[in-house]
């Protein structure tokens, strides 16, 4: 289930009465602190944590906290659940993989008090923060925030645990991984913050791996838009509903590293493209190893033959990615399209079973293909990007398999063992290296 259109903010009950309670609430900054597994990953961390919250109320700005699980302890629950039964009833799954972000919270909100810093910790169902009820991967209906406001008029850092809210069954809700980014920007929609900093293990959005691509370069600021096709082929920085919610609800997302010392300016940060005056023709690349490529060949051609293969799968609830169909002069068509990898035996046997129907020669798979993609809103008006990565791939023997675009994206599909060289060649191809830094 999607989102709701109803925007989160509007959604909020009492929201002119509570905001009429501080005088002075137009005139200080309201900011909300995310802070996921590896910022809490330990007491010490905690306490760092809670410094920099600390540093942030001292300067007069009105902070709400969010918190993911200590690093670890969410995997931990869920294979809890797995041993004792695979197919966990998903509330009670949801009941026990939501207390990882319980804990956190209150410790959060112990390290406060300890530094003299108000503070009270809030689960999801305590806002509440209102899901849908798909347990395990429930969507965000609409936040309340009266008490939290309540809090924040009064000098109390709200803690909050991300990831979790209740659902129409009056049960704990689990908003699926990376959930605790989208609960921060909600919850910042919800408070009308001035912005929404997640804190990581990384210092910003990078134009790509650094661990890949040594002359990647951070950037300032990036578009929602980028931001969400880069998040949604692959990029690990932010998760992909989180940013689709700040996109609709105008909420400034910055990323920045919470091992290092920061101020205003450091990071990156997520903002509409009115706010940025020279954009780049290219933001940024991704990777994604999640796809299964699965061929179809030697299907008569004949109309229909679309809806015969990708209609079992929708029903199956298996989402199709990149497609390609061919059709050769022996009127035979090929259709050749990817899934994620997880779903490869679940696609194979549906199409198995529809055999009589579609009526195919022949079934390949294959996982061992990778996917890269190259984002930017420059491709609104440069029809020349799609050549250069084609030609450069072409001029290193990497052969493209499949292709797919949007507005600001071309997607392919490579074998695996070109990633590195793709994505370097690539990066270079499109201006994106960092400057070498002069000698001494």
């Amino acid at each position: 289930m999607s989102m709701s259109d109803t925007p989160v903010h509007d959604q909020v009950s009492g929201r002119a009465d509570t905001l009429s309670m501080s005088v002075d609430s137009g005139k200080r900054k309201t900011i909300v602190m995310k802070f996921g597994g590896t910022s809490v990953g330990t007491i010490d961390r905690i306490r760092i944590v809670a410094q920099r919250v600390k540093a942030e109320h001292a300067q007069g700005r009105r902070v709400a906290v969010v918190v993911s699980a200590m690093a670890g302890v969410t995997n931990q629950m869920v294979g809890y659940c797995a041993e004792l039964d695979p197919l966990a009833d998903p509330k009670e799954y949801d009941a026990v993989v939501a207390s990882g972000e319980q804990v956190t919270s209150g410790l959060v909100a112990i390290a406060l008090q300890a530094l003299g810093v108000p503070a009270r910790s809030f689960q999801g169902w305590q806002i509440p923060l209102v899901t849908d009820d798909a347990h395990g991967k429930a969507s965000i209906d609409g936040v309340d925030g009266t008490e939290l406001l309540k809090c924040l008029d009064n000098g109390v850092v709200p803690v909050i645990a991300g990831f979790q809210g209740i659902g129409p069954d009056n049960r704990i809700a689990t908003l699926g991984r990376g959930g605790s980014d989208t609960s921060a920007v909600a919850i910042a929609a919800a408070i009308h913050a001035d912005q929404c900093d997640i804190y990581t293990d990384v210092d910003g959005i990078y134009t790509t791996d650094p661990r890949i691509v040594k002359r990647a370069r951070k950037l300032d600021r990036i578009t929602y838009e980028e931001m969400l096709e880069l998040a949604s082929v692959g990029a690990k920085v932010l998760q992909t509903r989180s940013v689709g919610l700040a996109m609709r609800e105008g909420v400034r997302v910055r990323v920045l590293s919470s091992f290092s010392e920061t101020d205003d300016d450091s990071g990156s940060i997520v903002v509409d493209e009115d706010e940025i005056v020279e954009k780049e023709l290219v933001a940024g690349i991704a990777s994604s190893h999640d796809e299964a490529k699965l061929s179809v060949r030697r299907i008569p051609d004949r109309p229909g033959i679309a809806a015969a293969i990708f209609g079992p799968l929708a029903a199956a609830n298996i989402n199709v990615d990149m497609i390609v169909q061919s059709t050769g002069v022996d009127r035979m068509t090929n259709m050749t399209f990817t899934v994620g990898k997880s779903d490869e035996a679940a696609a194979r046997a549906v199409l198995e079973k529809a055999h009589g129907i579609i009526q195919y020669g022949e079934l390949e798979t294959s996982h061992n293909v990778v996917k890269i993609s190259v984002v930017g809103v420059g491709m609104r008006s440069n029809a020349g990007l799609a050549a250069t990565m084609f030609g450069t791939l072409a001029e290193r023997g990497i052969n493209v398999q499949v292709i797919s675009t949007s507005e600001i994206k071309i997607s392919v599909l490579i074998d695996s063992e070109y990633k590195e060289l793709a994505m370097r060649a690539l990066h270079t191809a499109y201006g994106l290296d960092k400057k070498e830094e002069p000698s001494t």
